[in-house]
């Protein structure tokens, strides 16, 4: 029994419905994407939301990667559940947003990042942030998946009568 008036209740799990949100920071570092993929995929599992991993997580791969490779500071990744889409944001100090081009070639090493932003997500864009007090801006990129309603069943065989 908690005799303190002033202390909170013990928490429920949020209902699958209710909004929540997550945010990861890691520094300019090899090692974020993978980091933030882990962490995503532990989020998503932990809210029963799995079916939007694999595609939440190689987006979030490239849009983490690209942060590494084209900033010079550290980044954050943003997790934003609000029924039924999941917007994953990743922030960095690049002040740079990307710009959309050709598909890439088959050849091609890099490039396909927008491409692939394109075809997999329900949604995608960006900001560019302000300068501040804190220093330079920066950019956010984001993308949203839907999750798609159940299949309904199919209605039972009508009776004859």
């Amino acid at each position: 029994m908690n005799l303190n008036p002033y202390a909170p209740e013990d928490p429920t799990s949020l209902a699958f419905t209710e909004p929540w949100e997550y945010e990861l920071a890691f520094p300019r570092d090899p090692r974020g994407p993978g980091i933030a993929r882990t962490t995503l995929r532990a989020v998503l599992d932990a809210h029963h939301l799995l079916e939007l991993a694999d595609r939440a997580e190689l987006l979030t791969s490239e849009l983490a990667t690209n942060s590494v490779r084209h900033s010079k500071g550290p980044a954050s990744v943003r997790l934003r559940w609000t029924h039924p889409v999941l917007r994953v944001s990743v922030t960095d100090t690049c002040p740079y947003l990307p710009l959309p081009s050709a598909p890439p070639s088959a050849e091609a090493e890099d490039g396909r990042g927008l491409f692939i932003l394109d075809l997999v997500s329900d949604e995608w864009g960006g900001c560019a942030l302000g300068d501040s007090l804190l220093g330079p801006g920066g950019k956010t990129v984001w993308f949203e998946l839907v999750l798609k309603p159940a299949t309904p069943p199919p209605p039972p065989p009508a009776l004859a009568a």
